[in-house]
């Protein structure tokens, strides 16, 4: 083990502590840093725009897919990343999504996670397929808004019993900018408002039809002069206390299945105890799902609500069998499908659950010919230098004389997440020895420590 030129610290020494400790720390997912595809006006990949360096072409690629999207001009079909491990299909998946935009659904999944012994294997298929597809229900409703002046119950004696008392009714006052108002509302409404935790000063709006209550926020008239505060502040609604307001709902055909599929039982103990027997995971009947579908496209002729086609990302779905790919045919073929993004790192290998069937990436010819691909290249070692540089800003580590140059030679010889996962335990030794930077000594103790998968492999069949 090399010596270090600082002062030595034995491996099992207690961290100093430091500044930072007292802050609350966030877990740095491996793919913080994508924030999109990083393509120019024209469509063309920047060197390392939104945090992605590298794969040129795939990127371009991809940025034409999302355009086809936007446009809803890809529902039905699918497309294939396909590559070496480490080499960024799922960061390119996850790019999709960012530039997408959180109102466009996403639903990430992996190949092994169809086989569950509660469910069917195109149950689960057609669960992601179903969550999907988003729903965006617009309503007009007539609502009573304002910042709450008076929360009165009002107590009666309970007839049911001598003992205690129960609410009769809640006086609630409302303010506008434009005038106040007094409401007499039913116990149930008060219930609601308790749960909410609604108290004088908060801005609520109750809907007249369904008495549904929900709280926006605080009058921003309570607003105090405190830097950091988890109290959200809104101004005083304008208009009149009662008015028609324009409500927006996100939801996705996966959430109406399962609302339809658990109708809720009584408030007696059997049902309750039953409730609390019975599986995690209900099959949605395809009997249900066609109704489901009448529903929402008798909303969409009527203007109420718009259909979202998202994004199904199936990562190594090399591990899905012939049954599944079967049925994968048949989902992208159907009038509600959303666009499907494949990822495989496979080369010509057998189909799962076949004996004789040898496809390229593991995938029935029959599927693959529905398939748009894409080639991901491997990266060269300028490309590792610019990634660790992008990933050490991250994670907030400081980079040493030469490290950088040590590490792009450590991912172009074994692999860049190799060369990335040795930055976190160079940056604790670093610590041990009292250094706020990594040095080039810290990457080489590391690699005597961690071996990676090629030399592991190496001594094995050695």
């Amino acid at each position: 083990m090399q010596a270090s030129t600082s002062k030595a610290v034995a491996h099992n020494a207690p961290l100093p502590p430091s500044q930072a400790s007292a802050g609350r720390s966030s877990r740095i997912a491996p793919h913080s840093h994508i924030k999109g595809l990083g393509l120019d006006a024209e469509g063309l990949a920047s060197t390392d725009g939104a945090g992605f360096i590298g794969q040129d072409n795939a990127r371009e690629a991809c940025g034409v897919v999302v355009d086809l999207i936007k446009s809803r001009k890809f529902s039905g079909r699918a497309l294939l990343l396909a590559g070496a491990p480490g080499t960024g299909k799922t960061a390119l998946a996850l790019a999709i999504s960012q530039e997408l935009g959180a109102k466009v659904p996403f639903c990430p999944m992996v190949g092994s996670e169809v086989y569950s012994t509660e469910v069917k294997k195109t149950e689960v298929l057609a669960e992601a397929f179903r969550r999907a597809i988003g729903l965006r229900i617009k309503e007009t409703k007539e609502v009573y808004e304002g910042e709450v002046t008076e929360l009165t119950p009002t107590e009666s004696e309970n007839p049911l019993s001598g003992y205690g008392k129960t609410i009769a009714h809640v006086v609630v006052g409302l303010k506008t900018v434009k005038g106040t108002k007094q409401l007499r509302l039913d116990p149930t409404i008060y219930e609601a408002i308790l749960k909410e935790k609604i108290v004088v000063g908060d801005v609520i709006y109750i809907e007249a039809n369904t008495g549904a209550v929900k709280r926006v926020g605080r009058s921003d008239a309570y607003a105090s002069s405190y830097d950091l505060e988890s109290e959200t502040y809104v101004p005083l609604p304008k208009g009149d206390v009662h008015k028609r307001k324009e409500l927006v709902q996100d939801v996705t055909l996966g959430d109406l299945d399962a609302a339809n599929a658990r109708p809720q039982g009584g408030q007696d103990i059997m049902s309750v105890m039953g409730s609390l027997m019975k599986s995690g995971r209900t099959e949605v009947t395809e009997k249900l799902r066609r109704e489901v579908n009448k529903v929402v496209k008798g909303y969409v002729d009527q203007g109420v609500a718009e259909v979202i086609p998202g994004v199904v990302f199936i990562d190594e779905v090399h591990m899905l069998d012939i049954e599944c790919f079967t049925y994968l045919n048949a989902l992208l073929e159907s009038p509600m499908a959303p666009t499907v993004v494949f990822a495989t790192n496979r080369g010509h290998s057998l189909v799962r659950g076949t004996t004789d069937i040898v496809a390229p990436h593991g995938i029935p010819v029959d599927l693959l010919d529905r398939c748009l691909i894409v080639k991901t290249e491997g990266y060269t070692r300028e490309q590792v230098a610019r990634v660790v540089q992008v990933r050490a800003a991250v994670e907030g580590l400081k980079l040493g004389e030469g490290v950088l140059d040590r590490l792009a030679e450590e991912g172009e010889r074994s692999s860049l997440r190799y060369a990335l996962q040795l930055l976190a335990p160079a940056s604790i030794l670093a610590t041990l020895a009292g250094r706020g930077q990594i040095e080039a000594e810290d990457i080489g103790e590391m690699g005597e420590l961690f071996l990676d998968a090629k030399t592991s492999a190496g001594m094995i069949n050695s």
